[in-house]
């Protein structure tokens, strides 16, 4: 990029938002419908871990576009590979005929996934549909007609994908009756246990509960174990507030699952391709989930799913699932060069290596701050939550919310989580130095907010 702007830290020039921004977001807003926007970042071109806004302010994003251009802005080594295939050919469609450049793709994917490698892909264009392939699969195979979610939990917006998705009332509101047949059970969150066991010793008490909960109160009162397809469950809840479960959940979860017939799919749209410190958090956890939603950083920004489905539990005729779009061509070849980058570079162990430091600075500003009641996450994938009270734990979104602004305003993009946390998902790139750029910022925005 030229002169290396982007590369020289955060500069802003204009007060945000600039006259050309503001033009943008009034045109946006004639001639587009409603959809999640929050803050008014107009991008025009990125490099690294930095984003140019259309008035030449430039941000550190610690967003990665919602958690997509996990291997930074501007890689050319996926430049260069989807440049190459734009010249040939970039769209054929891959479900009704044949490339090889989606096989290739498939097996890159299948060979980075946790356990075993004896698997099949489908390919869709985003999570929401990768759930509803998922889905759709384990009814397929199972012949079950029910599921189990989690309350906190979100899988996307699509009628399949909402019914288990449980962040936010606003999600749902119009849109009755979704599909049937989803009962959401508790989250196992350590920091606010929705089991009301107080000062609980173990990690493993948190887990216990949530799995008799299952067992005792839904299985055992009121919904057929046999009637059950699948469990679908994020490795860690996103949207949910980035709550990361006791490390022994999803071993047992699962172990309860299979004892029942039930398939286990893993949501790891948001939490795959590095963005933990592994490839997949199901790695963290130490299971092979039988069915795997995957998105967002699957082509670095070019729009693809997929459900990675342990073989046997393939659809078992054709036509019981297709699309359009999935694995069009430009986006299986952004996806194996992806997944070559994150491998070359080493950029899972600098999620790991650099998410501890990530996550030592974040409790040094806990330190601080009477407000910041939780620090919590893997690799780069960290949160803090804002808490009124550290003792009540009640949620203080305000606080978030005018952080994030102030932040923003400072060169610095944010995200907000669930009630009250703000999430730090930084390219698998960035380095210790624009992690305490990031941290200044954040901690000056706190200081004004409160």
């Amino acid at each position: 990029m030229e002169n290396d702007v982007l590369l020289n830290g955060v500069r802003i020039t204009t007060e945000l938002p600039g006259p050309n921004a503001k033009k943008i977001m009034a045109e946006d807003e004639k001639y587009l419908a409603t959809s999640t926007k929050s803050l008014p970042v107009v991008a025009y071109r990125g490099q690294g871990c930095y984003i140019e806004d259309v008035d030449d302010n430039v941000f550190l994003d610690f967003s990665s576009g919602i958690s997509t251009t996990n291997i930074g802005y501007g890689n050319e080594y996926v430049i260069s590979k989807v440049q190459e295939q734009l010249h040939k050919l970039w769209h054929f469609a891959g479900t009704d005929f044949y490339y090889s450049e989606q096989v290739e793709a498939a097996k890159a994917l299948i060979g980075v996934s946790p356990g075993s490698h004896d698997k099949k892909v489908f390919y869709a264009n985003s999570g929401a549909e990768s759930n509803e392939a998922s889905l759709k699969l384990a009814r397929s195979y199972t012949k079950r007609p029910q599921f189990i979610g989690f309350i906190g939990g979100f899988h996307g917006r699509t009628m399949g994908a909402l019914s288990f998705t449980a962040s936010q009332p606003v999600h749902h509101e119009g849109f009755f009756p979704e599909m049937a047949g989803v009962t959401h059970i508790p989250f196992p969150d350590p920091y606010r246990n929705p089991f009301n066991i107080d000062g609980y010793e173990e990690p493993e008490d948190l887990t216990n509960a949530a799995i008799d909960y299952l067992e005792d109160y839904v299985f055992g009162k009121f919904l057929p174990s046999n009637d059950v397809a699948a469990i679908l469950v994020e490795p860690i809840q996103g949207e949910g507030g980035y709550i990361v479960p006791p490390m022994d959940f999803h071993k047992k979860l699962m172990e309860l699952a299979h004892d029942n017939e039930i398939l286990y799919i893993m949501d790891e749209v948001q939490t795959g391709f590095g963005r933990t410190g592994y490839f997949f958090a199901s790695e963290y956890f130490g299971v092979d989930p039988d069915i795997m939603s995957v998105a967002k950083s699957i082509a670095s920004g070019i729009p693809m799913g997929a459900s990675v489905v342990k073989s046997k539990y393939n659809f078992e005729k054709s036509g019981l699932h297709s699309n359009t779009f999935g694995g069009n061509l430009l986006a299986s070849v952004s996806s194996r060069a992806t997944i070559e980058e994150i491998k070359n570079k080493n950029m899972v162990e600098n999620a790991r290596k650099v998410g501890d430091y990530l996550n030592k600075r974040l409790h040094e500003l806990q330190e601080k701050y009477d407000n910041i009641g939780d620090v919590r996450g893997l690799g780069l994938m960290q949160a803090i939550d804002f808490v009124k009270n550290r003792k009540t734990k009640a949620h203080f979104r305000g606080l978030r919310d005018k952080t994030i602004e102030n932040a923003y305003k400072n060169g610095l993009i944010l995200l907000g989580a669930g009630e009250s946390a703000i999430r730090f998902i930084p390219p698998l790139i960035v380095n210790e130095k624009q992690i305490d750029e990031a941290i200044d910022i954040l901690d000056n925005s706190i200081k004004k907010a409160l």
